[in-house]
């Protein structure tokens, strides 16, 4: 996912401020944290991504609070938990009344444009308050037309090219074609990196001879079987896991979605030089922030799993690129701990509009002038709830600081799983049990109980339930795992 914000609007809060930014966002799905060529990726070529981090800020410590594309969406928009604004699961829609950062500019006078993947509640694709232009399509839509119908401000039209290139090509000319005296908000939502994996054509092959080197954790050995809960290790036979990958779906192996995914980049990286492109066209390069970023991680093979959902790094872990080249220093780097809640509160502070009180976020904007400025937050707080299509992965909470994260679990009969991110940053030696981490373990536990509580987080919301879900297994597959020896009465 991609944000950019640019600052061009009369600072209604800052007597001393001239303009208040343009604001772009784009938000990239499934996109990993690591896939770069300024991330040293050993062959994905990203120039234009690579830029934005060159001219501006590397938040190096960015997260989701639920690693799942609906509730992760409603987040940016809301800046609040997924507990806070209801949308739990893909399916559901955003509940009416709720307000988002993107109602509360264009109340203030911006001009405001949604392009791309809405996904909240995929059987509707009609506008949203709080954008005076629409462009979205029902569900994941298609990256090839296919007969794909876009909705255009009310009126159906017809796709015509590879997705992310249509849906570049309707956020610029939104740019280029709207009155300039006017401050904007432009938020691209983009299909791409998701699943199933189909490259642009002019991409398609470019990686087909680079070599998929699987995370040593992926391996189905005692080592990496040791200290994980059970449900991890039945999850690689599974929708979810690297030995039965959606239920065979996509007709390729594992190393060739990866490397599938990694050549969909490529056109990733071409919206961003078209939009940066687009931007100094209209005389917006230097008074714009830009900011980039997903709506969460993807696991390819970590603890034998794909997708994300769970908590561990390749899930939560987003990249998130400032660029603003009036008040961000080229090349900074920020590692104070910042969130996907966090985006509304930042963009709403650097307009200069109050910061409703529902907002659980926070806004990092010192943090862009000084990435050392005091930072409130340094703790995540994690959640993911169980749903009945995918029920593979149990509800889960986390509690994750500079150094150490707490994963527990709710509703299933398994181990909690503590880890020093520090000693083990590839998070394979599961410290639940040792002696001398129970008095970390119980402060984390109640510190995460008291962080739920005070969000109003202890109240589960419970998915409708209208089959077995994506449950099946394969015969010659690993079997189901046994009960570890600490939960066997002597």
């Amino acid at each position: 996912m991609l944000l950019f914000v640019t600052a061009s609007v009369l600072n209604t809060r800052d007597a001393d401020a001239a303009e208040r930014p343009n604001i772009v966002v784009v938000l990239i799905d499934d996109l990993r944290y690591d896939v770069f060529g300024y991330m040293d990726h050993p062959f994905v070529e990203t120039p234009h991504i690579d830029a934005l981090a060159a001219g501006g800020m590397r938040f190096d410590s960015a997260f989701v609070t639920t690693s799942l594309c609906s509730p992760a969406r409603a987040s940016f928009l809301t800046g609040q938990y997924m507990h806070h604004h209801k949308v739990v699961g893909n399916a559901d829609l955003m509940p009416q009344g709720t307000v988002t950062f993107a109602q509360l500019l264009q109340k203030a006078g911006y001009d405001t444009a949604f392009v791309g993947k809405w996904h909240m509640g995929g059987s509707s694709d009609a506008p949203r308050p709080g954008f005076d232009h629409w462009v979205s399509f029902r569900g994941q839509g298609s990256y090839f037309p296919n007969g794909q119908k876009l909705n255009v401000d009310g009126q159906l039209k017809t796709q015509q090219n590879y997705m992310t290139d249509e849906l570049t090509e309707y956020a610029t000319r939104w740019l280029a074609d709207r009155d300039q005296a006017t401050p904007f908000l432009l938020y691209l939502s983009h299909k791409g990196v998701h699943g199933l994996y189909d490259p642009a054509p002019r991409h398609r092959d470019r990686y087909k001879h680079q070599k998929f080197t699987p995370p040593a954790s992926m391996t189905n050995s005692q080592a990496n079987g040791a200290g994980k809960p059970m449900w991890v290790r039945d999850q690689r036979n599974s929708w979810h896991g690297v030995e039965f990958p959606y239920h065979g779906r996509s007709g390729q192996t594992l190393a060739e979605m990866y490397l599938h995914y990694c050549e969909m980049i490529l056109s990733i990286d071409d919206s961003v030089g078209r939009l940066m492109t687009t931007l100094g066209e209209i005389g917006a390069d230097r008074n714009t922030l830009v900011l980039f970023t997903s709506d969460g991680g993807h696991l390819w093979g970590e603890h034998g799993l794909i997708d994300k959902r769970c908590a561990y790094e390749a899930s939560i872990r987003i990249p998130l690129l400032a660029h603003w080249p009036e008040t961000i220093a080229p090349a900074s780097q920020c590692d104070a701990v910042v969130t996907n809640i966090d985006v509304a509160p930042t963009l709403l502070d650097l307009a200069g509009v109050a910061i409703p009180d529902q907002i659980d976020g926070q806004s990092f904007r010192p943090l862009l002038s000084d990435p050392n400025a005091d930072n409130s937050r340094n703790t995540l707080l994690y959640e993911y709830y169980w749903e009945p299509a995918f029920p593979q992965t149990p509800t889960t909470f986390a509690l994750r600081d500079s150094r150490y994260k707490l994963i527990q679990y709710h509703g299933i009969w398994d181990t909690d799983e503590l880890y020093d991110l520090k000693t083990d940053p590839q998070e394979t030696d599961n410290l639940i049990l040792k002696p001398d981490q129970q008095a970390r373990v119980n402060r984390m536990r109640r510190e995460l109980h008291e962080r739920l509580q005070e969000s109003g987080g202890l109240a589960i919301p419970l998915g409708f339930k209208r089959n077995h879900g994506s449950s099946l297994r394969s015969p010659s597959g690993t079997k189901r795992a046994s009960f570890p020896e600490h939960m066997i009465s002597p």
